[in-house]
């Protein structure tokens, strides 16, 4: 593996790379005047917008270390399991629940996607819900940092601690300052960044391939039969079982139950936007991970003999560094960067909502009635402390199983428990559910992964859903039980709430 031969070029493309999404934080900062402006962009954002944040915003480092090994070791099946199921997940999503976002908004005024919980549930299930939530993505974004330490670790050589530094305080520094403005606008630079670095290395290695014997027709072909399966054998990762059971963690992620996801439709004007924010990006998926995992898919003929692991730690920096010329290497680690930091900076935000709104206002109530400097400086405030808690859990990654476990395996596991009550609380054939459905569902699929963790021994596609699904039936059967058994009376306020969550507008 090739490490740490960047050139002055490289870390001056990086450097200002830096310096354009800081600038875009504080250019940002003249149109926050209050904390709707800072958390939901008041309720304005195009679809255009939006759809591409939204997109942005679900890839990470993760793709360019876990899953670029992944792509090393088992090829194609890592494009269907992943790509087409969110692709598939958010087009349904589209019709289903996404319009939903808007109109939630627009009926509550809601600046968090967990601050209506409280009138449907109860203030007990909100914070459940709420406070599980922000574990998990204590977990997702540490893990994201990680991503980001590793990839500066083997394009410069640079301690992996460092490279967690920097992408989490130049996070910090924009997205405290500019809110969810900035967060949009460096979604859509980080973006033009990512396509530009990724076309370039695509036709780069494509370029190449003739030093190789191999032309872009026979190259796939040239690798074991299977690296070109749309599914792997067994029950394992990519495995037929795996691919439809993942589809359901996905669902919930993508169209809301991943919350700084759900920021992006909350912040669309209507349910109009929302749907065709979500179609934008569930097409982007279709499309652009085939361009990004074709150089990774070529990497056992690029780079033979490798480990899964070692593939994690350098494949893609060894692409760049065999394939670009000087300055363009530097380019595609900030387009990395890019990826990585439009997540996290957007869990930045929306977690801080979820904190200040729905957990401090019930501390102390008047949070809720500060003035617009006072709340922008509380919003601001939350932002840092929960972005230093990340960095110390990406410090910790080792301990948690590495990056890819912690996403394929604490994230996914404990996903579901908080998301059913978050998502099926705003459908009509769910208004049965009580708060004693949501919390006994959270309560149970918590159990689930506990024990897991303890020792149950499941098969391991059965293992990524079984908190989920445990979640899921017991959030169904109270609420049958709450229909049918004990004939429960649905409030007055939440039959309310679904005939205005039902309505287009």
């Amino acid at each position: 593996m090739e490490v740490g031969h960047m050139q002055p070029l490289d870390y001056a493309a990086l450097v200002l790379f830096f310096l354009v999404i800081i600038g875009i934080g504080f250019w940002s900062k003249r149109s926050i005047k209050s904390s709707e402006d800072f958390y939901v962009g008041g309720g304005k954002v195009p679809w255009w917008l939006s759809g591409i944040s939204h997109h942005v915003s679900g890839y990470s480092g993760v793709v360019f270390v876990g899953y670029a090994g992944i792509a090393y070791a088992y090829g194609t099946s890592i494009y269907f399991w992943w790509a087409v199921n969110i692709a598939l997940a958010t087009s349904i999503g589209a019709v289903t629940i996404v319009p939903r976002w808007p109109r939630l908004r627009r009926a509550l005024g809601i600046q968090s996607p967990t601050e209506y919980l409280q009138m449907r549930y109860n203030k007990a299930a909100q914070l459940i819900v709420a406070g599980s939530g922000i574990i998990v993505k204590l977990l997702d974004v540490g893990a994201k940092w990680a991503s980001l330490g590793i990839l500066l670790y083997g394009f410069t050589g640079l301690p992996i601690w460092l490279g967690i530094i920097l992408g989490s305080m130049a996070s910090m520094l924009y997205i405290s300052i500019g809110g969810l403005i900035a967060d949009l606008l460096t979604d859509f630079v980080q973006f033009l960044v990512t396509l530009t670095a990724g076309l370039i290395l695509f036709f780069s290695v494509i370029s190449h391939l003739g030093e190789y014997g191999y032309t872009f027709a026979s190259i796939l072909g040239a690798l074991p039969q299977s690296h070109l399966t749309v599914f792997n054998a067994g029950r394992g990762q990519g495995s037929l079982s795996w691919t439809l059971l993942y589809f359901f963690v996905i669902f919930l992620s993508y169209n809301g139950g991943t919350w700084n996801l759900a920021a992006r439709f909350i912040s669309t004007e209507n349910d109009r936007q929302a749907k065709k924010a979500a179609f934008l990006s569930s097409a982007l998926y279709l499309v652009w991970p085939l361009v990004l995992f074709f150089p990774m898919w070529c990497g056992p003929i690029l780079f033979p003999g490798w480990t899964q692991a070692q593939a994690e730690a350098g494949l893609y920096a060894s692409l760049a560094h065999k394939f670009l010329p000087v300055g363009l290497v530097g380019l595609v680690l900030a387009a990395m960067f890019a990826q990585t930091m439009s997540m996290c900076n957007s869990d930045l935000n929306t977690v801080s909502a979820v904190i200040t709104r729905d957990i401090l206002s019930k501390i102390r109530p008047a949070i809720l009635e500060l003035k617009e400097k006072e709340s922008l400086r509380l919003a601001r405030i939350v932002t840092i402390c929960f972005t230093v808690s990340t960095v110390v859990v990406g410090l910790l990654r080792d301990q948690l199983g590495g990056v890819t476990g912690i996403i394929l395996t604490w994230f996914a596991a404990l996903l579901g428990p908080t998301a059913i009550p978050l998502l099926f609380g705003m459908l009509p054939c769910f208004k049965h559910c009580d708060s004693t459905a949501a919390i006994a569902s959270m309560i149970g699929g918590l159990g689930m992964f506990a024990a897991t963790q303890m020792g149950l021994q499941l098969e391991t596609d059965v293992a990524l859903i079984a908190p989920l699904l445990v979640s899921f039936v017991i959030f169904v059967l109270v609420g049958l039980y709450n229909k049918y058994v004990s004939k429960k009376e649905v409030p007055a306020e939440v039959e309310h709430l679904m005939v205005r969550l039902g309505r287009e507008k």
